[in-house]
């Protein structure tokens, strides 16, 4: 995995937001609310690397500010809705009768529940939502999708000769799923991972978009929603684009990290993987479609295999000047 450039490069993206969450107050060259009234709305300069915004803030002090917030809600809400798919996904898929019916039906509830509704109406009964009651929230909305794929996955392993052998040797329930199946799902469960962070991450700058989040939450959809609320679209693009960029550059370092999951742990994808950079590795390019063959030389004598110093004869019996017999 971590000889993967498509994972390397994600693991370095999400290093670089993760970063500049922890040491964001000693990162930021300002105060995400301190005050320039002689730059108002100026754009990138040396003295505001991103601009400033209608009331003179420095723009990429609030973007650094606001990573923190927004990693900790995504990778929470991933964590929570993580736990809760692979518990009820892998439990509805192993087990039988009434029980997998009835876990079933309780994952087809959820995905049909509004979640963005749901999320606007439970966010506005608190004067002052904290981060992990919007993760718990973005969590509960969002682990369905992942539990049906891991329940589905789940039954075409439960009658695999390896889980009949363990069952057949008495192993416990939870040492079956444990030991025996989630090493199996560990690429289903990181790309359900990724995606519930992902979601997380826009649902989140979705609220702060659109007001729900009160503006003292700083993160990347409160920038967004104060560039909207005071024009800044189009013409001020320094205000905007640069928070747009950031939730991009996360689901691509994310989705670049699943994909490297993806391989390792895939036995195709990793041997193709290694064929791929055995090859680089010798010269070879992935896009030639044929390898050149060195024609093997004459023998001593002759002007080449099958051929004579008289054009209309042949080596060859069987051909004549006429064609083949």
């Amino acid at each position: 995995m971590f000889r993967n450039g498509k994972s390397i490069a994600g693991l370095s993206i999400l290093g670089v937001f993760v970063l500049i969450a922890i040491f964001g107050d000693w990162i930021a060259p300002y105060g995400p609310l301190d005050k320039d009234f002689t730059a108002l709305r100026q754009p990138p300069s040396w003295v505001h690397w991103l601009g400033t915004t209608h009331m003179g803030e420095d723009v990429l002090s609030q973007i650094i500010y606001g990573t923190r917030g927004v990693l900790v809600v995504g990778f929470t809400a991933g964590v929570i809705a993580t736990i809760i798919a692979v518990a009820i996904g892998v439990t509805a898929g192993y087990v039988t009768g009434w029980r997998s019916e009835s876990l079933s039906a309780l994952t087809n509830v959820f995905l049909v529940i509004p979640g963005l509704p749901l999320i606007i109406i439970i966010a506005s009964q608190y004067e002052n939502p904290s981060l992990l009651l919007i993760s718990s929230v973005l969590a509960i909305t969002g682990w369905a999708w992942g539990g049906r794929v891991l329940r589905a996955q789940t039954m075409s392993l439960r009658n695999r000769d390896f889980i009949q052998a363990a069952r057949a040797n008495g192993e416990p329930l939870y040492r079956i799923i444990a030991v025996e199946m989630l090493p199996n799902l560990t690429a289903i469960i990181a790309s359900s991972f990724v995606g519930t962070v992902i979601a997380a991450v826009l649902g989140l700058t979705t609220l702060a978009f659109i007001g729900v989040i009160p503006i003292t939450n700083l993160n990347w959809g409160t920038i967004l929603f104060w560039a909207q609320q005071n024009g800044a679209f189009p013409d001020f693009w320094w205000w905007y684009v640069p928070a747009g960029l950031c939730i991009a550059l996360l689901g691509m370092a994310l989705s670049l990290i699943n994909f490297g999951i993806d391989e390792y742990v895939n036995p195709r994808l990793r041997s193709a993987g290694e064929r791929a950079r055995a090859m680089r590795k010798k010269g070879f390019k992935l896009s030639d479609t044929a390898t050149a063959v060195r024609p093997r030389p004459a023998a001593a004598g002759t002007s080449g295999p099958g051929t004579s110093s008289d054009p209309g004869t042949s080596s060859d019996p069987g051909v004549t000047n006429a064609g083949i017999k």
